[in-house]
């Protein structure tokens, strides 16, 4: 190749890279650097989440983009941090699932998230799966559910702790198929899982991209995945909701911001995000993770956390969960 023909191709990266930066942030004056703050320890999936959208971020909008774990009191923490930030568009909070339980799970929170936060714009969703020992008796769901009837608070259902979404998720099911387990909380879904795979308790609800692993090395037996359609990477396993209608379980990652924040700016975070999603490569990173892009308008974001929080206040209620 040319030195003339590199010089005009280097050229001509550099002129669309900034048209892309001026198409996402036109008008809108962010802060030099952008914080993601992530209430939950690096390496989960919150975290990869955040990571994952951060650099095309800094990319189309042409600011740094740092991600900052400020983990701590079920991401009450990091969650306060953002609605009392300035709402210029430099402080994001990853949301999650959690958000829409600690509405009802928490007595008392010092902020109420759909008031004080403004969803910007959706990463990804992902269903559980329910996996048990690969010895427990049931086979599938309906076996699991006649046996839960006969068997009445005999099978221990772990969960990564009180509150968490592997446990309302399980809480949610006995409420809808109207059968009793008894839960056990553990200090995170590993010790939960490990516990499952040797038999000390027979049933979780267990995050796709944890349990995957084990149950194609046969350590793991999953019953069901929680979201209303099959799962791409397990397609044998059929939905919950195929024996209890209605129940669907999703878990969520998404950036919200202050409330105050601008809808210009608000908008520009989503057309970058949103575009970023329709990337191949992101999107494939997302599926590996047993999870979908979540390609959603703020309007719609906002509604749909709505919901959600209604949905999960139903289960924290029926278990009578509570943390103060």
């Amino acid at each position: 190749m040319s030195l003339l023909r590199r010089r005009f191709l280097h050229l001509a990266g550099g002129l669309a890279a900034l048209s892309i930066t001026s198409h996402f942030a036109k008008a809108e004056a962010f802060p030099r650097t952008i914080h993601i703050v992530v209430a939950f320890p690096p390496g989960g999936v919150g975290d990869i989440s955040a990571r994952l959208i951060a650099q095309p971020l800094q990319q189309r909008l042409g600011q740094s983009v740092i991600v900052d774990n400020r983990p701590g009191a079920g991401g009450n923490v990091g969650t306060e941090t953002v609605a009392e930030a300035r709402p210029d568009g430099g402080t994001l909070i990853l949301a999650a699932t959690n958000n829409a339980i600690n509405a009802t799970l928490y007595k008392s929170l010092p902020f109420d998230f759909i008031r004080d936060i403004a969803m910007v714009a959706g990463i990804m969703q992902g269903p559980l799966l329910m996996v048990t020992n690969p010895a427990f008796a049931a086979k599938n769901v309906a076996e699991l559910i006649s046996y839960a009837k006969a068997n009445s608070g005999k099978i221990d259902m772990a969960s990564a702790g009180n509150g968490a979404t592997s446990h309302l998720a399980g809480e949610l099911f006995m409420m809808m198929a109207g059968v009793s387990m008894v839960h056990v909380p553990y200090r995170g879904g590993a010790a939960a899982r490990a516990d499952v795979m040797a038999g000390r308790a027979q049933l979780m609800f267990d995050p796709v991209v944890d349990s995957i692993g084990f149950i194609r090395a046969g350590r793991l037996r999953a019953l069901a995945v929680t979201s209303a359609q099959t799962l791409p990477a397990l397609p044998g396993i059929p939905p919950l909701a195929s024996v209890v209608p209605g129940y669907e379980v999703t878990s969520w990652y998404g950036l919200g911001a202050p409330k105050a924040t601008p809808a210009g700016t608000i908008a520009a975070l989503n057309r970058a995000v949103n575009a970023s999603l329709a990337e191949p490569a992101i999107a494939d990173r997302i599926r590996a993770l047993g999870a979908e892009p979540m390609v959603m308008s703020p309007s719609d974001l906002d509604a749909f956390v709505a919901a959600d929080t209604q949905k999960w206040a139903k289960a924290v209620k029926f278990s009578g969960a509570k943390v103060d």
